[in-house]
């Protein structure tokens, strides 16, 4: 059974999800410690989400309130969490609706801005987190594989995020208002991973051409190297901060990067080697960006967990536009690309469902097919006895047990795809005595697990829905 516990913009505050993403990467080794019918999990983090998505192991009927609670007091353990907060925060997928709601995501059809192109990468990532954490299974390798797929067909089929948007230019574009010339702007880059990349291509695309970078964890020679630009030393990192009109932050650090003290200690060094007064922090430097006397600023964060402090917006002329604030302003979908989208992850999920559904039945499959083929070859075999040995008899004898299973074949896929495999394994077993084949079926079980469950929507409260599911 596959399950997906959730938390994202929609449903958790930024100060949760800063602190859910900021122990990821420990995640899933420490859900699968917690029962044993978790079999593999693979954790999406991004800077608005963390979700993970469970491999179960249960026998049909078994509760998994058990196991779920169990990955949700793991989660809690790893980020120092209480896990009665995240139960009643996780939203919780299963069954059939888990490959949706990933498909969903991978599409960027779940992220603050409708189609942002990033989530395809870190979904795809995520997958390649957890091979090497030895914590997926072949069904979370099929889902997601499947979802890169779909996130793929999504972006080549339909407008949405055709724009290129993301948060990078979103916040680009709320700063809009704040610059008069972008070809004039200072801009400072902080960091050279997650967004750096890209917004760094959307201030270019805004005629930006001052652009300078700064890596807390020392790549930042490396980085302004690679993308033609200039590179600022931890000794000049204060001054180049003071001296920006726009800051951008966008590293994986766990702690602030910029902060009050560190912009106002740059307006001193600025003052001082302009020749000024030294002002005291906090108070507007003559020598500062903008306006003499009243420097104006604006830092964009984009890191998470935070990169910069909320007290910098006590410094004169410091205004702070954080992913919270972006949330709060991401514009309304454009509905026509989106729906064409949600066509696209819907079919692809309902198709990855009848897949799912009819390898259930492969078991019993496998043991018509060798229960009709050991009975042609006796005949085959009867009939060479008796001197038919020109073939036409065999032949004819393959040619009617290929018609004669592919009514069988069809109905089998059919009821599959309605939930009414049962019957069609009972009735194999009544007309013919044939049963699953349990070869098949234990090489089935120990390589894919199968997805079972209903088309259950996201819950507010993991818990209660994993009951709900049970007593269903």
């Amino acid at each position: 059974m596959l399950i997906c516990l959730t938390a994202s913009h929609k449903n958790a505050g930024f100060d949760m999800l800063e602190r859910l993403s900021a122990n990821a990467e420990h995640a899933a080794p420490r859900i699968l410690d917690g029962h044993d019918s978790l079999q593999g999990a693979v954790v999406v983090a991004t800077c608005n989400r963390f979700e993970a998505y469970l491999d179960l192991d249960t026998p049909e009927g078994a509760s998994p309130v058990a196991a779920v609670h169990e990955a949700i007091r793991a989660v809690g353990s790893v980020a120092g969490l209480e896990a009665e907060e995240l139960r009643t925060t996780f939203g919780f997928v299963h069954g059939n609706a888990v490959a949706g709601h990933l498909f969903s995501v991978a599409s960027g059809l779940e992220s603050v801005v409708v189609g942002e192109g990033e989530i395809a990468g870190q979904v795809r990532r995520s997958l390649e987190q957890a091979r090497r954490e030895g914590t997926t299974t072949p069904e979370l390798e099929r889902l997601f594989q499947r979802a890169s797929q779909t996130s793929r067909r999504v972006k080549n089929e339909t407008g949405i995020g055709g724009e290129g948007r993301s948060l990078v230019r979103l916040a680009l574009d709320l700063a809009e208002s704040r610059v008069s010339d972008w070809a004039q702007t200072r801009v400072l880059l902080v960091g050279t991973g997650r967004f750096a990349g890209a917004s760094l291509a959307a201030l270019r695309d805004r005629g930006v051409t001052d652009v300078r970078v700064h890596s807390p964890s020392g790549r930042g020679a490396k980085f302004a190297a690679g993308h033609g630009i200039e590179a600022v030393a931890r000794g000049e990192f204060a001054a180049a901060a003071a001296d920006a009109d726009i800051i951008v932050t966008c590293t994986t650090a766990e702690h602030h990067v910029v902060d009050r003290t560190l912009i106002a200690v740059g307006r001193e060094e600025l003052a001082a080697s302009a020749g000024t007064v030294t002002v005291l922090p906090g108070v507007a430097s003559p020598a500062g960006p903008g306006a003499p006397g009243e420097p104006r600023q604006l830092v964009i964060d984009l890191g998470l967990p935070r990169n910069v402090a909320p007290d910098v917006v006590e410094l004169p002329g410091v205004e702070l536009l954080d992913l919270e604030t972006i949330k709060i302003h991401a514009p309304l979908e454009e509905l026509g690309a989106t729906d064409a989208a949600r066509a696209i992850v819907n079919h692809d999920a309902r198709a990855f469902g009848d897949i799912a559904e009819e390898r259930d039945l492969a078991p019993a499959v496998v043991a018509l097919r060798r229960h009709v083929f050991d009975l042609m070859d006796a005949e085959i075999e009867r009939a060479k006895s008796r001197g038919d040995d020109d073939g036409r008899t065999e032949a004819a004898l393959r040619h009617m047990a290929g018609v004669l299973l592919h009514t069988p074949m069809v109905r089998s896929r059919e009821l599959a795809r309605a939930g009414e495999q049962a019957a069609w394994i009972d009735g194999l077993e009544a007309l013919f005595g044939v049963k699953p084949d349990a070869t098949a079926q234990a090489v089935r079980e120990s390589s894919t697990p199968s997805v079972s469950g209903s088309n259950d929507a996201t819950s507010t409260d993991a818990a209660g829905r994993a009951e709900q599911a049970d007593a269903s």
